[in-house]
């Protein structure tokens, strides 16, 4: 049977995350507020932004324009500064360019900046969480190799800080997820763990829309083959992230949960490709 758009799970940190995200990357400035309004107006309960988008401004201005209470709502942003101070100042700049008085997620946007920067980053999500002004934390674009590093690093600060939690608790890991880009290393990893793994370009960009499995698929149960892309990222147990300034895209992308893919539908639509359409900086070395 269906989830609901509001439905959610409950990550390590305790806090609960709406199954779907809207996606503000390369939305204009002048736009987002427009933008996840009308998101928030479709059922969207969970909006995804980044420092470096340059738009937390118009994202917190529609949360608190929407009159939907402030706890029902979900925002997320990426700290791209990646060293202690750079995580510390930036996460104040992003309270205040949002206007809101906590982040419910906060992310290293990428794993670059070398060992000891990735480190003393999280460490400066860790106070931050601990000073209340973010209530879940995790990473994205990291590798096994990026993870491990950091879970060692979790499991010394736990050591150094006097017991468990005080390390920090990685509650996602955010990486470009679809049918042409598996990433089996990483879900594998995360997994195990009870990480979730949020899923960026989770329609491929469009890439793939005529694909005929995918085709096949969305003759099947009448609906597009974005939604039926959104849906195959739904049954994997990811947290898709789909992104549109377009009104009735924005509202078709929500139109997912009505319908499941049945697990050999999951299955047939995966394949061994490794095809990114962003960014692939999982492959980073850990000196780098």
């Amino acid at each position: 049977m269906a989830t609901t758009i509001t439905s959610a799970i409950k990550l390590p940190s305790g806090f609960e995350i709406p199954r779907l995200g809207f996606g503000v990357y390369k939305t204009p400035p002048a736009d987002t507020e427009r933008c996840c309004l009308e998101a928030l107006k479709a059922g969207y309960r969970h909006i995804d932004s980044a420092a470096i988008y340059r738009n937390e401004s118009g994202c917190g201005d529609a949360i608190r324009g929407s009159k939907i209470p402030r706890e029902q709502i979900f925002f997320t942003s990426k700290v791209i500064n990646i060293s202690y101070d750079g995580a510390k100042a930036q996460i104040d700049e992003s309270l205040a360019l949002s206007k809101l008085d906590y982040i419910d997620l906060m992310l290293l946007h990428q794993p670059r900046g070398g060992s000891e920067n990735r480190k003393g980053a999280w460490l400066a999500l860790v106070e931050a969480v601990e000073a209340g002004k973010i209530r879940s934390i995790g990473v994205s674009n990291y590798g096994v190799h990026h993870l491990n590093e950091l879970e060692a690093y979790i499991s010394k600060l736990e050591t150094e800080r006097g017991g468990k939690g005080r390390g920090g608790i990685l509650s996602i890991n955010q990486v470009e997820l679809h049918p042409w880009l598996g990433r089996k290393d990483i879900a594998d990893w995360c997994t195990a763990r009870g990480v979730f793994l949020e899923a960026y370009c989770p329609i491929v960009r469009g890439a793939r829309f005529d694909e005929p499995s995918v085709q096949k698929l969305a003759d099947k149960y009448g609906k597009t083959p974005a939604q039926v892309l959104i849906r195959w990222s739904l049954d994997k147990g990811f947290i898709p992230l789909p992104k549109s300034v377009t009104s009735d895209r924005i509202v078709a992308n929500a139109d997912v949960f009505d319908f499941s893919l049945t697990g050999e539908e999951v299955r047939a639509l995966e394949t061994d490709e490794y095809s990114p359409v962003a960014w692939d900086p999982t492959v980073t070395r850990l000196d780098e």
